[in-house]
This record gives C-alpha cells, sequence and structure tokens, in this order.
C-alpha cells in the first residue's frame, strides 16, 4: 500500500507514534488509508450540508475495511463572489483545490480518496487532482438544490435573483416581489437549481464513471444521497484493493463521453475551459474543436435551466444521468467505472421515466448538443456559446459594438438603460490573463435578459459566463485582449457579424485595417498586481487550452 512508506518499518516509529496521537487504534493502522477530501464551508449553500455526508462516507470506509481520514479543501460560491473582486479569485480556486488535495494526499501518503464536492470550481480541481495523483479515487457531489416557490411558482435562483433585480429596475416588479424572491428562491443547502455549472459538472463526474450511478442528480438533504456517500466509502476502499486508480477511468473514452453528455444536457459553457483541465491533468490530449465535432452529432434530449423550463430535480424523477446515458447508449463509448461495470452496461440499464424531460434521440429539443465552437477573425482560436440557450431569432446576429474595457463599465450602461436593441456589447480583458482570473459574468447576461433585450443584444466577452447565462452570449474569445487578441482592437460602432449555425464570428473591417491596428495595440497594466493573483497572470495560460498553469 502507498501509505507503508509512512507506516512500516522501525525508521516509522515516530510516524506511527503521531497517528495513535489520532485515536487511530493498531488494528486501524494497517489498513488502507482512506482520505476524505471534504469541501464543507458554511459560506456555500452548495457546501452546507456536507457534515453528514462525511460522516456517511466515513462509515462506508469503516464497513468496508478501510481507515478514514478526513481533511478540509477550500470553497468559493461563484454567485457570492459575483460582481466585485471575489469572482477574479473563481477561476484561480481551481488551481488551489487541486493543489491542495495533491499535497494533502502525497504529504501524508494515502491510498485511496472520496472526494466530497459540490460547486462549480471544486469538482474539477478536485478531478483534476484526482488526474494527477492516479491512485484509487471516487467523487461524491453532495447534489441539487431543491426549488424556492413563491405564490405557488416554482423559483430558481438565476431567473428569480440575477434577472429579478433587472427586472425591478425596469418597472416589471415591485420591492416587494423582489424581496419575497430573494427570501425564497433559495430554500436550503445543494447546489443551485439548473444546469448551471456545479450541477453539469455533477452530471459530467457521473457520466465519466467518477461517481456512482444516480449520484449526478440525487438531491441535497436527501436519504439517497447520504446511502451514496455510505456506498462511496465502501467502494473506494474496494477500489484500493484492486488497485483501479483514477487514470484507469479517466481515460479518452471518459473524456469523450463527458462532452457527449454535455452537449446533449445542454450543460455550461465552463465545462470548455474544465474538461480540457481535467483531461490534461489525466495525461489525455484533447483539442477544443472536439466539442463542436461532438455537438454536431449530438441531439441535445433536455430542456433545463436556464434555457428550458426544467429544473434539476425533475431531471433527478426523470431518470437522471443513468437515463440519459441509456437514451446516448449508441453515442457513448465503453469505459470503466468506479462501480467495476463498464458505462455501456451501466447505460442498459438506465431508464428513462418522463420522455419530454428525458427525451428520446428522434425527438430532441434541437438536433445539435448544447455546444458551439466558433471562429473567425474576431476570435481565430476559438470562442463558446451555449447554443441551445439561444433562440432561433439569435442564430445569426449582426450589429454594431459598444465596447467596454470591464464588466462594471458594462453593467453601469445595461444598468443605466444605455444598450438599444441591434447593439454587440464587448466586454474584453477579463479573460484568463487579462481578468485576471477569468471574471464569470452573469449579472449583465441577467440583467439583459431581465430589461427584455435577450433577443436583440448579443455580448461578447474574453471572459466567460455563468453556467446561468442564456442568450447570444459568447465567451472565451481566445486569444484575450490581454495577449493582443483582435478582441483588443474593436472600437465603438465596428460591425460584428454572428453565425453560430456556420460558426462564425467576425469583425467586419479588411484584413489590412486589423492589421493596423494590431500594430497600433499596446499592452495594458495588469489589474492586480499583488499576491498570487499576480503571479497567476503570469502563469495562466489561454481559454482554448483550458486556462491551466504552465507548468
Amino acid at each position: 500500500m502507498r501509505s507503508d512508506r509512512a507506516k512500516k518499518g522501525l525508521e516509522r516509529v515516530p510516524n506511527r507514534a503521531l497517528v495513535y496521537a489520532t485515536g487511530v487504534t493498531k488494528k486501524g493502522i494497517k489498513k488502507p488509508w482512506i482520505g476524505i477530501a471534504n469541501s464543507y464551508t458554511n459560506l456555500i449553500a452548495g457546501h452546507v450540508d456536507m457534515r453528514p455526508l462525511a460522516e456517511a462516507i466515513t462509515n462506508g470506509i469503516y464497513a468496508g475495511g478501510g481507515q478514514a481520514f478526513e481533511f478540509g479543501i477550500p470553497g468559493i460560491c461563484d454567485g457570492i463572489a459575483m460582481g466585485h473582486l471575489g469572482m477574479h479569485y473563481s477561476l484561480p480556486s481551481r488551481e488551489l483545490v487541486a493543489d491542495c488535495v495533491e499535497s494533502i494526499a502525497q504529504a501524508h501518503a494515502l491510498d485511496g480518496l472520496v472526494l466530497l464536492t459540490a460547486c462549480d470550481k471544486i469538482t474539477p480541481g478536485m478531478l483534476m487532482a484526482a488526474g494527477r495523483l492516479n491512485i484509487p479515487t471516487i467523487m461524491v457531489t453532495a447534489g441539487p438544490m431543491y426549488s424556492g416557490r413563491h405564490n405557488m411558482i416554482r423559483r430558481s435562483l438565476v431567473r428569480d435573483t440575477f434577472e429579478a433585480l433587472a427586472a425591478h429596475r425596469s418597472g416589471k416588479i415591485n420591492a416587494q416581489e423582489l424581496e419575497c424572491l430573494e427570501m425564497e428562491s433559495c430554500p436550503g443547502a445543494g447546489a443551485c437549481q439548473g444546469l448551471y455549472t456545479a450541477n453539469t459538472m455533477a452530471c459530467l463526474t457521473e457520466a465519466m464513471g467518477m461517481s456512482l450511478p444516480g449520484c449526478g442528480t440525487a438531491l441535497a438533504v436527501s436519504a439517497k444521497k447520504k446511502r451514496i456517500a455510505f456506498e462511496s466509502g465502501e467502494v473506494a476502499v474496494e477500489l484500493v484493493k484492486k488497485n483501479i486508480t483514477a487514470r484507469k477511468i479517466l481515460t479518452s473514452n471518459a473524456i469523450y463521453n463527458a462532452i457527449v453528455m454535455d452537449n446533449a444536457l445542454g450543460g455550461s459553457t465552463n465545462t470548455v475551459l474544465h474538461i480540457p483541465a481535467i483531461a490534461h491533468a489525466a495525461g489525455v490530449d484533447i483539442k477544443l474543436e472536439l466539442f463542436d465535432e461532438i455537438s454536431k452529432k449530438t441531439p441535445h434530449i433536455t430542456n433545463l435551466r436556464p434555457g428550458g423550463e426544467f429544473f434539476m430535480e425533475d431531471f433527478e424523477f426523470a431518470g437522471g444521468v443513468q437515463g440519459a446515458l441509456h437514451v446516448l447508449r449508441s453515442k457513448i463509448k465503453g469505459n470503466p467505472t468506479v462501480t467495476g461495470k463498464n458505462i455501456k452496461a451501466l447505460a442498459s440499464a438506465g431508464k428513462v421515466v418522463d420522455h419530454d424531460i428525458i427525451r428520446s434521440l428522434k425527438k430532441p429539443y434541437h438536433k445539435e448538443g448544447g455546444m458551439a465552437i466558433l471562429k473567425g477573425n474576431l476570435a481565430p482560436n476559438g470562442c463558446v456559446v451555449k447554443q441551445s440557450a439561444v433562440s432561433a431569432k439569435c442564430m445569426k446576429f449582426k450589429g454594431k459594438a459598444i465596447v467596454f474595457e470591464s464588466e462594471e463599465a458594462a453593467m453601469k450602461a445595461i444598468m443605466g438603460r444605455k444598450i438599444k436593441s441591434g447593439m454587440v456589447i464587448i466586454v474584453r480583458y477579463e479573460g484568463p490573463k487579462g481578468g485576471p482570473g477569468m471574471r464569470e459574468m452573469l449579472s449583465p447576461t441577467a440583467a439583459i435578459a431581465g430589461m427584455g433585450l435577450g433577443e436583440s443584444v448579443a455580448l461578447i466577452t474574453d471572459g466567460r459566463f455563468s453556467g446561468g447565462t442564456r442568450g447570444a452570449c459568447i465567451g472565451h474569445v481566445s486569444p484575450e485582449a490581454a495577449e493582443g487578441g483582435p478582441i483588443a482592437i474593436i472600437r465603438n460602432g465596428d460591425i460584428i457579424e454572428i453565425d453560430i449555425h456556420k460558426r462564425k464570428i467576425d469583425l467586419k473591417l479588411s484584413q489590412t485595417e486589423i492589421n493596423m491596428r494590431l500594430a497600433q495595440w499596446k499592452p495594458k497594466k495588469p489589474k492586480i498586481t499583488t499576491g498570487w493573483l499576480a503571479r497567476y497572470h503570469e502563469l495562466v495560460t489561454s481559454a482554448n487550452t483550458g486556462a491551466v498553469l504552465r507548468g
């Protein structure tokens, strides 16, 4: 066992003494050491109910014949960090999470891991650590939040707070109604109720085979989730005994299947950052174009919020990820899972209870998947749009640019009603390097929707969007402005043309004019020059490669 290097032999008397000091017995010290990376914090709704899950995992580890060791992992809530300095730290925290898991697992010679996670950057960070460490690992995602209720209408975070804010500003709802929504939209623990980044990543984790069947959608605070947590503890010990390491599951086929599921569900565009980063950590090489190749041959079979009207609880009760895998069984590739069964076998056993919530391949919501990768002279290395959340009217869009150098400047103009129909909002210097940290821009996109401009305005940025974004919102423009990409030389009034069907995004200028402007461009001083974000600015790579750090 890996733990032997910390506990076996005469030289390890001091090491054992310190382990015994924690209360471990002589029998316990000889068992497989299973670490529980617990990202519990009472700062995040998605993580606030993790203590009972960690207890269930611990009991499962002991039942399976292992010795449990729990340790903490930091977490950031994108919703709370949104719209201020905090959002600079969100994407970079993914690297911190991976580094923390790696550090503890290596320093204490753990034999296996159970990674307890939920929210946006924590789940991919933990998967990255699993890929790096390549030791037996299983994931437990803490589950979606139940829907809220107000006036007997189901409510969710994005529609009923972010978008409601703009609706109040435009006079569509009064202050009393807004306050009620604020109190009722998020009724308790869990990841926000739609197919935003946290729930997307939970579903993809299950589709990759890194969590038990049903884990991706089993609701927070449910007994089902606690049973899955207990069983995951048992499985972790079994994985160690059989030496089934993370890279035996996180293969190129697992990555492929995750992208298939992502497109079929219409998941968050943030996965276009996270999946390449996970693949990189697991030693799998993928290109951005793979998302588009898969999208073109994978129908969109669910219609969950933000683009649709169904909630995660509906998806869970309709069959969840296993039901979706059953529909997609001809599209996915065979691959091992933590269960010991092949993903193809799990897909065959899956069931769909409601064929409107999870549709067949013959009757999808859209013929293509949720994601589209666009290229053109505005984004030579690509950019991404959640096409399943774009109305038919906006699939082709042409308009005049209105340029902002930051999210705050754009938000001020939107809330000040300076944005008119037909405009293309450009928000730049918000990429991985320029942000730094590639801030998520749910506030501007939600404000556009809340003001009724969702079908008449487009937004383009080198930053990124929340999984809750809908409409003609195009992010991850690469190269970013801070690297001298073409987005840096757009001027007010320039014509931008978008054609999602043709995967094109162009600045309607001659190449001579573009070259002249690029030659005149000068780098801006970094926005943050102190702390670890200054180091991040220097080390982070482009969005089209997953915004990973240079080794």
